[in-house]
Formats: C-alpha cells, sequence, structure tokens
C-alpha cells in the first residue's frame, strides 16, 4: 500500500469535495482528491443533475458556481436555456470535463479515481488520514466530501442521520412525534438520473429491457397533471435530450433506505434503486412511443449500469440527503426562513461558540443558497413552512446563508464537512442540498482547509474573518457571503457591502437590498440594449406589447420577428436591473427586449428591456 502525505485531503469527488480540492490548492495548499468514479462534480455531473437548482440569480452567481456556469456558456454553443425545472440544462459531459480541466491546471493538486475510504486513522480526536484499497493518506486537514458522510461513520465522528422532532430545535415544520412517515422515509429519497433521448419522428429506438424488478403500476399518472411534452421537457438538455429526475409516481427510489449505512447492504439497495429508474424508462417509451430511447453515449459505463443500455444511467444515484455532522452550531429551519416582512433569513451570529475560538457577535457566514425547502419521499409533499418570493416574473426562493460554525465537528479535529452532511437539521437539508449552494460550501472549506494548514491550527480555532475575506478576495472565483440582491460581483461596490455587512450584521436590510447611502460610487445603471447585445451572441431582440397581471407576472405579446408574431410569452429575468424596469413599466407600453426564448417553459428570459 503506497503512503502519502498531503496538507490538505479531501474524500469524494462530488460536488462539494470537487470544490474544496480546487480552492484548497489554488490557496496553495499541497492537495490529493481521492474519488470513487472517473467524473468528478458528483451531482452536477456523475449522478446526472444537468439541470442545477437554487442561486440562479445574477446577483447570487458567485464563486466556483458563477465560474461553471461561465464555462458552461463558453463550451456549449446551444446556450443553457433548454429546459423548465431550472434555466441551466447542460451535456453532463461538459461539466465532467470542466472540472477535469480545472483540476489538471493545479500542480499542486494530485487527484487519484477509483478508490473509496476503507478506514479513518483518529488520534487523540483529531483525524490525521484514512486508508483507501490502494493508498494511505496522511494529512493535517481532512475534509469529508463523500456523498453519504462515510468519513464520520469510519471514523466515529458524531453524526445525526433521519428526522428531529419539534421539541429538540422547536422547528415549525418539523413533526410533534414519530409516525408513518418518519419511520418509512428516515432521509430524502435518492434518485437514480436516466437521461433518454428522442431519436426523431418515423424513428423507432431501441426497446428498454425491463429489469427484474419490473412493476409499471407504481408510474401510473406521473404526468397525467403535465402532458407527455412537458414532462420530458422538464429537464430537456441540448441535443434532444431529456434527463429524468421525475418525483410525482416518477424515480425517486426510497424503500429502505436505512440501508445505506451499511457497506453489505447499500449495494442491494442501489441494484434496487437503478431497477426502479430502468423500469420508468420503460415505462416511458411504452407510454409515449419509440420514438424515445436511451441516451446510451453521455456517461462512462460503470460496473452497475454495463448490462442496461450503456452509458444513458448516472455513474451513482443523486443523493439528497446523508449522515450529518453534530457541529459546533446546527442549521435549523428557522434559519433558512425569511425575516419577519423581509425576503431574507437572518445572518448568522455567533453569541456563544461552544468549542469555538471566536469572538461574540460575530457573523460567520461562508456560503449562500437561496431553494425554496423542497423535501422528496415516495409518499408524497410534506407541509412546510413556504420561504419563497416573486422576483422577476417568478417565483424564487428566499435567501439565507451558512455559518462556518455548521461545518466543524462539535469535538473532532483535523476535519472539516463539505456535502450535504454539514450539521444541518433533517427539514432545514430540503434547502441545503442543492448542486450551487453545495459547491459554495466546497469552496468555504476548502479555503479554511488552506488556511488551516498554513497557520498549523484546528478548523475550531481559525479567524473566521479571515476566511471570509479570503474567499471575497479570491483572485480566480470571488465568493459571496452575504446575499445582496442587487449587486454582482462586477459592481464596483461590491466588496464594500460584503464587508460593511460583515462589521454590522444589525444593519443588513430584511429585503435583502443594499441601499448604497454610505459609499462614494453611484449606484452602476442598466447597460443599454447595444452593449449587452455585443456580448450575448446567442439573444434575440423581440418587440411586442408589455402586459402586466400583477406585481409580478409579465407578457410580451409579441410583434416582431415575425417567426414569433402573435405568440404570448412569459417575461422572466435573473438580472436586478431587468427586474426593477420590468416593476416600472406601464401596461400596454411598446418595448424591446433583448433575450433568449425558452419553448419547454414559454419564457423569454430578459437580459435587458426598453421602451420603444
Amino acid at each position: 500500500m503506497q503512503e502519502l502525505t498531503a496538507d490538505v485531503l479531501v474524500v469524494g469527488g462530488g460536488t462539494g469535495g470537487t470544490a474544496a480540492a480546487i480552492q484548497a490548492a489554488r490557496r496553495g495548499a499541497k492537495t490529493i482528491l481521492v474519488s470513487e468514479f472517473s467524473w468528478l462534480g458528483g451531482m452536477l455531473t456523475s449522478a446526472g443533475v444537468a439541470a442545477p437548482d437554487g442561486n440562479e440569480l445574477i446577483a447570487l452567481q458567485t464563486g466556483i458556481w458563477g465560474a461553471f456556469l461561465q464555462e458552461l456558456t463558453r463550451r456549449q454553443p446551444e446556450g443553457l436555456n433548454h429546459g423548465w425545472v431550472s434555466f441551466f440544462t447542460y451535456d453532463p459531459r461538459v461539466g465532467a470535463q470542466i472540472f477535469a480541466d480545472w483540476v489538471a491546471a493545479l500542480p499542486n493538486l494530485q487527484w487519484i479515481a477509483g478508490q473509496t475510504p476503507e478506514a479513518v486513522f483518529v488520534q487523540e480526536n483529531r483525524v490525521s488520514g484514512v486508508a483507501f484499497q490502494d493508498y494511505t493518506v496522511r494529512a493535517k486537514l481532512t475534509i469529508d466530501g463523500t456523498e453519504l458522510g462515510d468519513l464520520l461513520a469510519l471514523g466515529e465522528v458524531p453524526y445525526r442521520w433521519g428526522w428531529e422532532l419539534q421539541a429538540e430545535f422547536n422547528e415549525p415544520s418539523a413533526p410533534l412525534q414519530p409516525n408513518l412517515l418518519t419511520q418509512q422515509y428516515p432521509v430524502q429519497a435518492p434518485t437514480w438520473i436516466v437521461v433518454m433521448q428522442d431519436y426523431g419522428e418515423g424513428e423507432t429506438a431501441p426497446e428498454i429491457l425491463p429489469p427484474p424488478m419490473d412493476n409499471p403500476d407504481r408510474f401510473a399518472g406521473a404526468w397525467d397533471n403535465y402532458g407527455g411534452d412537458r414532462f420530458l421537457n422538464y429537464g430537456r438538455l441540448p441535443g434532444n435530450r431529456f434527463m429524468i429526475n421525475w418525483p410525482i409516481k416518477g424515480n425517486d427510489y426510497g424503500e429502505g433506505v436505512d440501508r445505506l449505512l451499511s457497506t453489505e447492504q447499500r449495494r442491494e439497495f442501489l441494484c434496487e434503486a437503478l431497477w426502479h429508474t430502468q423500469s420508468f424508462a420503460r415505462f416511458i417509451q411504452m407510454q409515449l412511443g419509440r420514438r424515445y430511447g436511451l441516451a446510451t453515449d453521455i456517461f462512462p459505463v460503470g460496473e452497475r449500469t454495463a448490462s442496461l443500455g450503456g452509458g444513458a444511467y448516472a455513474l451513482h444515484p443523486y443523493y439528497r440527503e446523508s449522515r450529518r455532522i453534530q457541529g459546533l452550531t446546527t442549521l435549523r429551519e428557522q434559519d433558512i426562513l425569511p425575516l419577519n416582512r423581509g425576503c431574507v433569513a437572518p445572518l448568522p451570529i455567533t453569541v456563544s461558540a461552544q468549542g469555538c475560538v471566536q469572538a461574540e457577535n460575530v457573523c460567520d457566514a461562508i456560503a449562500v443558497g437561496n431553494y425554496p425547502n423542497d423535501h422528496h419521499y415516495p409518499s408524497g409533499d410534506i407541509a412546510l413552512k413556504p420561504k419563497s418570493m416573486r422576483w422577476g416574473g417568478r417565483w424564487t426562493g428566499t435567501p439565507f446563508t451558512i455559518p462556518y460554525r455548521s461545518l466543524v465537528p462539535i469535538r473532532t479535529d483535523g476535519l472539516l464537512a463539505c456535502e450535504k452532511n454539514l450539521s444541518v437539521s433533517h427539514m432545514a437539508n430540503g434547502a441545503t442540498r442543492l448542486q450551487p449552494l453545495v459547491l459554495g460550501i466546497g469552496q468555504a472549506v476548502g479555503m479554511a482547509a488552506a488556511l488551516c494548514a498554513k497557520q498549523d491550527c484546528q478548523p475550531r480555532e481559525l479567524n473566521v474573518r479571515l476566511l471570509q475575506e479570503a474567499l471575497l478576495s479570491d483572485t480566480s472565483a470571488p465568493a459571496a457571503v452575504i446575499p445582496l440582491l442587487n449587486l454582482p460581483t462586477s459592481d464596483p461596490d461590491w466588496h464594500y457591502w460584503q464587508r460593511y455587512y460583515l462589521d454590522h450584521p444589525e444593519a443588513y436590510p430584511a429585503d435583502g437590498y443594499c441601499s448604497r447611502r454610505t459609499v462614494g460610487n453611484a449606484a452602476s445603471s442598466p447597460q443599454p440594449l447595444s452593449s449587452v447585445s455585443a456580448r450575448v451572441s446567442a439573444s434575440l431582440e423581440v418587440y411586442g406589447t408589455f402586459q402586466k397581471n400583477d406585481e409580478q407576472t409579465y407578457i410580451l405579446l409579441v410583434t416582431a420577428p415575425i417567426a414569433l408574431q402573435g405568440q404570448a410569452l412569459k417575461l422572466v429575468t435573473l438580472d436586478h436591473h431587468v427586474n426593477q424596469q420590468f416593476l416600472a413599466t406601464m401596461p400596454k407600453q411598446q418595448v424591446k427586449v433583448l433575450g433568449s426564448i425558452n419553448t419547454s417553459g414559454g419564457w423569454l428570459l430578459a437580459e435587458a428591456i426598453a421602451n420603444v
């Protein structure tokens, strides 16, 4: 067995682990990344979720997440606006190549694929390394980036799994007592994603064979309220392909999900989950026609998928929940809900940090998310306290932040969590599990590990303000730590206001809008259509009559171009300035809109708007 040493060891090449390894290496730490699979990126690539949710507003496209979107845009000529579940859908192969290229560009980052952890070395309550099948790696800092928090079990690090009752954290949506749902589905259901393809009118795709466990009755009525076309276009990808990740009588699978905690029983669960998805794909083909089949050239063919039709199936399931560390603090449902009469959650402030060397009344936010609280159980939806708002002509989630203390185990040194394994309640996990936020968490953890290695300190001893400043000032991908809906990273005042609210968290506005009253730079104004058009080559100029059905429902009755004449397109935007113009534009006004049309969602994604 080969023994290696590093400043930072990242175990798991998923969404958070990949970001953590890249950031640690970019900060100068000698880093080793060990992954199970031949693709990096986890949920975003090898698990097939090529339609990420959350952090879609331009002001929230920061850090490695923002850089990933920019690189996708550069590498995918068809653009990203294809499906209706997300504004960003892409070929998973493109995403995997981006992460591989970023890793290859870092000489101090060694990536080892095809290995899983078998033992964790703990000395005097400090993790000092991990043993794999063919390697032993010793490191100053170890990061658990596994999909299911496997290092926590191997290292006997205190963790949670499953529901908390309302009495534990006083969460408004938590159950008062155990019930059938909490017992049957202790965590959210994973989904084994498959990519299907439209072979074309009059064409016949190869038959999708039935798996050993095939019961099509489970899927009856899956898209009754949507129709077959809209169902497929939920996750439409470039090249007439479709990501199948459907929660309604679809391919979510949670039967006996506790088996994921056992190495032996996990294989059994994964086999059943894959068969379940194969059965759903066959059902789709039988119901919607043989023009639809498997997209067999997307993923590398894995051990489990070799006999099922090649590379249409993701390399592993999309896990929505994991073992979760018991941290210095636990992020609860009330920590992600908006302030009273506000649009953003309160900032996390250290009042008394158990076991953590931090001053009191310090804001320790290190990553930003905004997804609604969304839980997946095969039995159906559950009642949750709402955390959504109308913005830009559509619904979006209210922003919240991740506290640094939730990434640090309560009593174990030498270890940080960077995936869905942070210290979060089961209830709040429904909002923290999303791909863009997990990239942000991974980036923050990678930066923290590099700083700890350089300063020879433990994560609980790290000055969080140094970490925040490092994230804000990163030369490759500066990352927001405070959600400000009207300030993208390109704004000249962005750094000022990020630091201002770190220093004055009590002044953080409940609407998430920076007022700009105390800084010299003038507020940036929207760019004219001509300058925007020059940098967005895929956009169209569309003319029409602006309609406003209510404060945040907008329609454009198209007059030009001729190919779109007479259509009524929903107007939506991710840009703060366009949102403000939507609010100010009068009904029946003739306007010119620059943007991209999404036929799956029936919307025009506006990048600029002007009266004509």
